[in-house]
């Protein structure tokens, strides 16, 4: 498409959905490339338990952003922002439409949308929120954000102990609510947006998360939690499927009981990415038994209506 505006077509929906396989047949279509932003892939060390794409997926288009890091590497969604802009201002030189495919809703929105601006805060502010988390757990963290910001604590995501330490360590660090710093202004992209959701009845979609987990566990997941054990304090590990298993080798929990958190703590995630996605009003919505045929026809009438 020659000296046509640039085009970022965005797939998001909860885990389990079908979300790469739609990915890939549209980078087929308009022959573009593929920008992951699930913030759970980047990491080499956990193919199996982040759902990595299978190989002949990953070779079926290009594909960036996915086992590019490591656990141990610091890396945020502000690094990912600068970036994934960087990586996509070159492949639209090659080619003007581009895919975006994740469930990550902060990472999905701050490469469409830019991210709020927060000051600068003092290290030990959140060396001490992680110390009373290893102390005291995360309930304890969730009450102090909820008397000291009670609207960022019903709009995060309130059991992931990295968010809730995120806007605690801002309003701690600064004196003001995490929730002053946001909704401001952000730099406007070089690109039109395109957002494609795909949703399914909860039945279909808790049954596929569960046989996903089941899979997981039979390729060899709790294999590779074991290698990652001794570094279950990083970030990156803070995660649905690596700490219910990092229960079970300290000998909290049973094997049996792990996976079944697992289960139930994804279709909890599932839960929040959907309430995530849907507030957001231009996402045109699919069933995951898509007709591609007609997902591309609609996506190509309102490149269209962006020429007019």
């Amino acid at each position: 498409m020659e000296n046509s505006q640039n085009i970022l077509i965005t797939i998001v929906g909860p885990t389990a959905i079908g979300k790469t396989k739609l990915s890939i047949l549209l980078a087929s279509h308009f022959k573009s490339d593929i920008i992951s932003c699930d913030s759970r892939q980047f990491y080499k060390e956990m193919k199996i338990g982040t759902a990595v794409p299978e190989d002949f997926e990953l070779s079926a288009a290009n594909h960036h952003f996915i086992q590019n890091r490591s656990v141990f590497d610091d890396y945020n969604v502000g690094q990912f922002e600068r970036d994934g802009i960087k990586k996509l201002n070159k492949l639209f030189t090659k080619n003007a439409i581009q895919i975006m495919v994740g469930g990550s809703g902060l990472y999905v929105n701050a490469i469409l949308n830019g991210l709020d601006q927060f000051p600068e805060v003092d290290p030990s502010v959140r060396e001490q929120l992680n110390l009373e988390l290893a102390e005291n757990g995360l309930c304890s963290l969730q009450k102090k954000l909820k008397e000291l910001d009670a609207e960022t604590y019903k709009e995060i995501a309130i059991d992931n102990p990295q968010r809730v330490i995120r806007a605690l360590e801002i309003t701690i660090g600064s004196g003001l609510p995490f929730s002053t710093f946001k909704n401001k202004p952000k730099e406007i992209r070089n690109f039109k947006s395109i957002k494609i959701g795909l949703k399914a009845d909860r039945e279909i979609l808790y049954n596929r998360i569960n046989k996903r987990v089941d899979i997981m566990i039979k390729n060899g997941l709790l294999d590779e939690v074991k290698n990652l054990h001794k570094y279950k304090y990083l970030n990156a590990l803070q995660t649905v499927g690596y700490r219910e298993l990092f229960s079970f080798l300290d000998g909290d929990i049973t094997k049996e009981f792990a996976i079944s958190e697992i289960k139930k703590n994804s279709r909890r995630f599932a839960k929040r990415q959907l309430t995530w996605f849907k507030k957001d009003q231009e996402t045109l919505w699919f069933d995951y038994q898509f007709d591609v045929d007609k997902i591309t026809s609609i996506i190509s009438n309102k490149i269209n209506s962006f020429k007019r």
